[in-house]
């Protein structure tokens, strides 16, 4: 009976029927799942344990989290987030470097990668079947056709963080000079450090938005009563930059030496306009290198033609 349905297959779809039915009982299968997953039941036990929490934590989870609007996300929080603790510490790190810093970010990142590679994989299948035929196609292009949008889809999310992140240090790093600069003028016009991040935190909110988040980020901190290296520390983790690092660590050190804080920003602030300008004239220097081929590309073809075209041309009416 095996080898009867086998054949059956085989001959309906080509030689890789019988993937794309495994496949395709999978996808019903998951999809099958789905309704009763969101509609599940939660256990009465849990139901009792988050009552009697609730009773006894209700203003401090009020100021904490609020779970009304992310209750859908909450209750499968087991599948869309991972397990492990340094992984899910890796994700929430990198996804704050890259802007995102709600509660629910991990939660929606990896759904966002569960529902397009869903996407993908049905838009695939699809395709394969309405547009293709698969008599024509060799296993390598039923393959490509079937699993690629899935494949794209699932990837998708996690290019588009790294972009989103790479983006995000590249603006707080050319924008970190004229923010210790302009804090440097605040010191020492004698303002205290809280009141010159506030006010650099202001001026640079039409320019470098980012940068002035974490800035804001950093005064809201330092007012709720949180320790001052910590905060910064915090900064230089969402920030992901090295100069952001390094100047925490200055300011700590002049915090627990008890230096100047301005002659430790005036002499930061000097090496990181030298580090702006030795950037810009590593970028220049690179130049060059980079317009070789597309110089030889768009220069040597024309230049060859024009000296050796009149030749070729006069060589064949010779040669009539």
């Amino acid at each position: 009976m095996f080898e009867t349905l086998n054949t059956m297959i085989t001959n309906s779809l080509g030689p890789a029927g019988p993937l794309l039915v495994v496949a395709g009982l999978a996808v019903l299968l998951i999809l099958a799942t789905l309704p009763f997953m969101l509609n599940s039941k939660p256990d009465p036990l849990d139901r009792l344990k988050e009552r009697n929490r609730e009773k006894l934590n209700d203003q401090t989870r009020a100021v904490l989290r609020d779970k009304r609007r992310n209750e859908k996300l909450n209750k499968y929080a087991q599948f869309l987030e991972p397990q492990d603790e340094k992984e899910l510490g890796n994700i929430r790190e990198k996804l704050m470097q890259a802007g995102y810093r709600s509660k629910e970010a991990v939660q929606l990142y990896y759904f966002a990668q569960f529902a397009l590679g869903l996407g993908g994989l049905a838009a695939g299948l699809g395709y394969y079947f309405l547009a293709l035929d698969p008599e024509t196609l060799s296993m390598q292009n039923k393959m490509m056709y079937i699993f690629g949008p899935g494949v794209v889809g699932y990837l998708a999310p996690k290019y588009w963080v790294n972009k989103r992140k790479d983006k995000r240090q590249s603006e707080i790093e050319e924008a970190f000079p004229d923010a210790l600069d302009m804090m440097l003028v605040c010191v020492e016009a004698g303002q205290s450090m809280e009141q010159s991040i506030v006010r650099v935190s202001k001026e640079l909110r039409g320019s470098y938005p980012a940068l002035s988040d974490e800035f804001e980020i950093v005064t809201y901190e330092i007012k709720a009563g949180k320790d001052r290296g910590k905060v910064l520390n915090d900064m230089a983790d969402r920030c992901g930059v090295q100069d952001v690092a390094s100047f925490t660590t200055v300011l700590n050190q002049a915090q627990t030496f008890g230096t100047s804080i301005g002659d430790a920003l005036r002499v930061y602030a000097g090496e990181m306009r030298d580090k702006r300008v030795m950037r810009a004239e590593e970028k220049a220097n690179k130049l060059p290198t980079k317009m070789t081929l597309t110089t030889m590309m768009l220069t040597v073809p024309p230049l060859l033609i024009i000296l050796v075209g009149p030749s070729a041309v006069g060589i064949t009416q010779l040669g009539n």
